[in-house]
């Protein structure tokens, strides 16, 4: 049997404002609180809306130690939706933990649809989306050779996020591993004013990045080696 409690697991907006669901928006108007990675950044979405409910932090370095009461507070029957900064909670961002200790505890999961980066770059890409690898951010230190090589074996399209500070340092390492000429998207600024997704090969890419200055989050889509 499940307790009473319920989270919610709500994506929210990749950049533009527009791009959240009529349920999402209810939802964090009924529940008593929300989780959010960033309670200024969440702030902004619940005002735009005008929405007024207590926000708590949740994020990579403190979720350890709040998930035991969260839990305690929906088994008492509280209603509890989580958000991150942009698109869907566990996909690259805090969300995985929580989701399995409500599991673990008989709590309910309502995980709404809704925005997730990788979508749109992936489609927009024109690489077969029938079957594809999403590996979210490549280790920083450890294994990140490992991962690499294992992308240059990898048969399906395969998505990858990075930071604008890591983002050449990534090119040129996808340049090394996977050769100069294998086909590459990278989109950044996705669904925001400036939004660009260039395509190419890995070189290419790489020039191209090399010559303008780097802004925004990206993803890159890695093609079939033709």
């Amino acid at each position: 049997m499940m307790h009473s409690g319920k989270l919610y697991l709500v994506p929210t907006p990749i950049g533009n404002l527009e791009d959240i669901t009529l349920r999402a928006l209810r939802i964090l108007k009924e529940v008593d609180y929300i989780l959010a990675e960033d309670t200024r950044q969440t702030g902004k979405l619940l005002s735009h809306y005008q929405i007024t409910k207590p926000l708590k932090p949740y994020h990579a370095h403190n979720e350890h130690k709040f998930i035991q009461q969260i839990i305690d507070d929906l088994k008492s029957g509280k209603t509890i939706a989580q958000v991150s900064d942009a698109g869907t909670p566990g996909i690259s961002d805090p969300g995985f933990l929580l989701a399995r200790a409500c599991q673990e505890n008989q709590v309910e999961i309502d995980c709404l649809p809704g925005p997730t980066a990788f979508v749109p770059a992936l489609v927009k890409s024109g690489f077969p989306c029938d079957e594809f690898s999403f590996l979210g951010f490549l280790p920083e230190k450890k294994g990140r050779q490992t991962a690499l090589k294992s992308l240059a074996l990898e048969p399906r399209t395969c998505i990858i996020y990075e930071s604008p500070h890591r983002l050449l340092k990534t090119l040129q390492q996808l340049v090394e591993f996977l050769g100069e000429d294998r086909p590459l998207s990278v989109s950044r600024e996705l669904t925001k004013m400036f939004e660009e997704t260039v395509n190419g090969t890995c070189k290419s890419v790489l020039d191209y990045f090399l010559n303008k200055p780097i802004k925004g989050e990206f993803v890159l889509v890695i093609g079939h080696q033709k």
